[in-house]
Formats: C-alpha cells, sequence, structure tokens
C-alpha cells in the first residue's frame, strides 16, 4: 500500500478552491505561535482563519498563559491576505490527565501523544462543526517530533458523518518546519524546549542533564 502524501493532498485541495475562486473558513488548531507561525502564513492565502487555541496538556497554567499571548500577538503582527482570528477553548488540565492516567511512563511520541492528538482534535472538530466552518486541521503536523500519518488519520475518523471536512496536511513538507524557525527568529517568538506537558517537560529535563554529564566527562 502507498504511503499517502499528505502535502500533496492539501495542494490539490488549494488548487480546486483557487480554480472555484473561493475561500472557505478553517478552524485551524494551534499548539503554539511557533508551530502557527508558518502554517498561518501559508494557509491565510486560500483561507479565512479562525486559530483555536485549546491546549489542555501544557502545564503549568503560567506557561499556557505565556504561551495564549505568544499566539495572540504573532496573530496581530504577521501580515495575511486573508483574515485571522483568535478563539481560546477553555483550560481544561484536568481533562488532560484523566486521558493519560496509566500512561503515564509512555515514552514521548507514544500512545499518550495519540491520544492527546484526539482529545485536542476532537475539540476542534466539534467547535468548527458547530460554528459552521468549512474545514478544520492543525498545526501539530508541522514538529518532526509529531506523527503526521496518525494526527491526520485521527482527524479524519473524527471528521466522518460531519458537515466539516479534514484538511489533511503535513506542514513541515516543503521546508514548512525550517520556515517556522525562520518566522520565530523574525518576530521574536517564545520557543519552549518540551511540548507543554509534565511528560515532556521530564524528558526534556532528563536529556539536558544526560547533555551536560556528559560534557562534563
Amino acid at each position: 500500500m502507498n504511503k499517502r502524501n499528505y502535502q500533496k493532498e492539501l495542494e490539490k485541495v488549494i488548487e480546486g478552491l483557487t480554480q472555484k475562486k473561493k475561500v472557505p473558513r478553517l478552524l485551524l488548531h494551534s499548539c503554539c505561535a511557533p508551530c502557527s507561525s508558518y502554517c498561518i502564513e501559508y494557509l491565510s492565502e486560500y483561507f479565512e482563519i479562525t486559530v483555536f487555541y485549546y491546549n489542555p496538556n501544557i502545564s503549568p497554567e503560567e506557561e499556557y498563559k505565556k504561551r495564549v499571548e505568544e499566539e495572540k500577538r504573532l496573530i496581530s503582527e504577521l501580515p495575511t491576505r486573508h483574515p485571522v482570528y483568535f478563539q481560546e477553548g477553555a483550560y481544561q488540565p484536568e481533562r488532560f490527565f484523566d486521558m493519560a492516567r496509566g500512561l503515564e511512563m509512555v515514552a514521548e511520541g507514544g500512545e499518550r501523544c495519540f491520544c492527546c492528538y484526539e482529545l485536542r482534535l476532537l475539540e476542534s472538530v466539534l467547535l468548527a462543526e458547530e460554528q459552521g466552518f468549512d474545514y478544520v486541521t492543525t498545526t501539530l503536523s508541522i514538529s518532526p517530533l509529531k506523527n503526521a500519518e496518525k494526527l491526520n488519520e485521527i482527524g479524519e475518523r473524527l471528521c466522518e458523518g460531519k458537515r466539516v471536512t479534514y484538511l489533511t496536511s503535513d506542514f513541515k513538507k516543503k521546508n514548512g518546519y525550517r520556515r517556522s524557525i525562520e518566522l520565530s527568529k523574525e518576530y521574536g517568538l517564545y520557543r519552549q524546549n518540551y511540548c507543554g506537558c509534565v511528560f515532556s517537560k521530564r524528558e526534556a529535563e532528563a536529556r539536558e542533564t544526560s547533555a551536560k554529564s556528559s560534557y562534563v566527562k
């Protein structure tokens, strides 16, 4: 079975919209300003975007608030062809910890992360359906550490039977990740060194400790 090329699929959708001269509404779930920077720059050429910030995985609350403010600042400063709006979801860390129960020791990038993808995408899909968006997707696939195949699989499944369509994507393609780093530097965006949850922070700290220990030797 051939592996799907999600970037090509996205380009085909965009080509069709361009030919029809349509500017559909897209709900773009964002994990943070740096990851959303390229996604907004790219997609706002073709869509009217509402950036949806729903990330109950982020801890502590001060970190969450810092990332929200950076997202708002980016949206206010980044030039775009079509309007970009911002909508913040509820901060519900208890939902994340309930979801992660029993998966606390799973390595980052495993089943706990997949469940976290679904938690955030489900909220995004439900909101997109409720508010009449044409498409919904997430910035998460821009990260080399995130599983784009799993993200698209979950997104498409959650949109089955819904009026909203999941916009398949792999934003790291076509130098998307590199461009996000360039934009982050250009706008002086705060770039965290961990995904957001307490488990990813624990692993990041362990890597830093190990690196320092190796350096000393």
